[in-house]
């Protein structure tokens, strides 16, 4: 992906090394979300739960500062240009449209964070908060994740971020608050399936995005569809109960299989055509 030189957003708060070291502790679906990912990548989650205690919750207002390495701040260079990718594409396919694009902010965040949403581990993965409007991302955990699930490439992690400005325009225009509202009085089942049609519009307004930052920026190379369709396929939700459990539960899915995550970025893609992406 050619990125080097480019302009860098000016909208991302990098907190990492910085933490006022909040610890939750306590059971939940947080926790065995937390710890299958620890499993993912090769931990062994029965160690967190066994520090997990008596379900208790302190606050360590401890601050630390850790010097970022020549990778890490390359690193936040490439989400800086990345994000300011998307803030070029999205502000011109809202113009064209009589809308008013307002940017996102993007945090970056080592090991765990506080966002309007609540706090958040890294272990949570990469995500949007519609109160503050805020993408939240942890590089080293993302980096991990990449290396143990076979996302690798510079444009698998354009693809992600891009995924999560996707939950943001969802925002601005509405389709989250429609979806949550949809959600109410549903069963779990009923609830995950709205879950999925959204998170798939997120794959789909990613390859939207893509197919424009190409016209107006020329920013692909060779291999950088197919680091995507890795990406897609890895976090599908078939792939990771597959790998985690052995088996596969489709009423459990919240973002749809890898088959659907791939199939939806690529209609983005390859038409340019918001209208394709209705739910």
């Amino acid at each position: 992906m050619r990125w080097k030189g480019e302009r860098q957003s000016t909208n991302v708060e990098d907190r990492r090394g910085m933490s006022t070291g909040k610890k939750v502790i306590g059971g939940g679906i947080g926790t065995l979300v937390i710890a299958l990912i620890i499993l993912l990548l090769g931990g062994d989650p029965q160690s967190f739960l066994q520090n997990l205690g008596g379900g208790t919750q302190t606050e360590d207002t401890r601050t630390t500062n850790i010097e970022l390495t020549e990778h890490q701040k390359e690193m936040g260079e490439f989400v800086s240009v990345v994000l300011g990718y998307t803030e070029d594409v999205w502000g011109e396919i809202f113009r064209q449209s009589g809308l008013e694009y307002r940017q996102p902010k993007l945090v970056l965040f080592s090991s765990s964070v506080e966002s309007a949403c609540g706090y958040a581990a890294a272990a949570t993965g990469p995500f949007y908060c519609p109160e503050d409007e805020k993408v939240y991302i942890d590089l080293d955990f993302l980096e991990s994740l990449q290396s143990q699930l076979g996302a690798q490439g510079d444009f698998a992690a354009a693809y992600i971020i891009a995924h999560e400005v996707g939950h943001h325009v969802q925002n601005l225009l509405g389709t989250l608050a429609k979806a949550d509202e949809a959600k109410r009085g549903l069963s779990e089942e009923e609830a995950n399936r709205i879950s999925v049609k959204v998170e798939l519009q997120a794959d789909f307004l990613a390859g939207i995005w893509a197919h424009y930052a190409q016209q107006m920026k020329n920013i692909l190379e060779a291999g950088d569809i197919q680091e995507a369709m890795n990406a897609a396929e890895a976090v599908g939700d078939d792939r990771l109960q597959k790998r985690s459990q052995g088996y596969v539960v489709p009423d459990s899915f919240t973002h749809g299989t890898s088959k659907q995550r791939e199939t939806w970025f690529m209609t983005g893609f390859n038409s340019g055509d918001i209208s394709k992406g209705k739910i």
